[in-house]
């Protein structure tokens, strides 16, 4: 589990190449500036056992019991884990957790312990989580690389929703936080109070110019 220790599952997951997965987030930001996100995320066997061939099979990529969502209760104050449940299907295990956040400064605590991939601006009219989920990569990917991690992660995809007390927003951008035109695969909707996204996981891997999104709100 160090790895995930290290980083964070919402994060670290997307951006190793050592397994496919799919996320869908629900991030809810209350009156009092408390945090409540519900996480449901798949992740394939096939994909785990190709992360196995780069000499980290001693370290499972993402956790998978309750055991290790309580390590991170441990580690990450003003978390507390509401709930986890976990099943099987003939291609995934699929692990779903509530946890809930005593303010916002915990909630990106608990996204990047590092503070290199997620950043918190707090106004008086508004407030803006960025979280990176793929840095512009320094140099070019090899193509049979990034065919094989295409054809592993079809079927699976990066979902994200924000609801606020009073209007949500959410905005891709590139690996350095800049705006630009997000991936093609990309599809974003917003309705006042609720604003949500989403975006293929592998198109994430694969950009060319990195990927991030903006969580707006206030």
């Amino acid at each position: 589990m160090k790895r995930f220790f290290k980083y964070s599952f919402l994060l670290f997951s997307i951006i190793t190449l050592n397994s496919c997965i799919g996320i869908v987030a629900d991030i809810q930001m209350r009156k009092d500036g408390s945090v409540k996100a519900v996480l449901e995320y798949r992740f394939s066997r096939m994909g785990e056992t190709i992360g196995k061939l780069d000499g980290n099979e001693k370290w499972p990529v993402i956790p998978v019991g309750r055991e290790d969502w309580k390590r991170t209760e441990q580690r990450v104050e003003g978390m507390k884990v509401a709930s986890f449940s976990s099943r099987e299907d003939a291609r995934d295990i699929i692990n779903k957790v509530t946890l809930e956040f005593k303010n916002t400064e915990s909630f990106l605590k608990f996204l990047d312990p590092t503070g290199k991939r997620a950043s918190l601006i707090t106004g008086e009219k508004s407030n803006k989580l960025h979280i990176t989920l793929n840095e512009r990569p320094s140099s070019q990917i090899n193509s049979e690389l990034l065919d094989l991690v295409r054809e592993v992660c079809g079927g699976y995809s990066f979902k994200i929703s924000l609801s606020a007390p009073k209007n949500a927003a959410i905005d891709f951008t590139d690996g350095e936080g800049k705006q630009g035109m997000p991936p093609a695969t990309a599809a974003g909707s917003s309705s006042g109070k609720k604003a949500a996204v989403s975006i293929d996981t592998a198109a994430i891997f694969t950009a060319e110019a990195g990927v991030g999104v903006d969580l707006i709100w206030d």
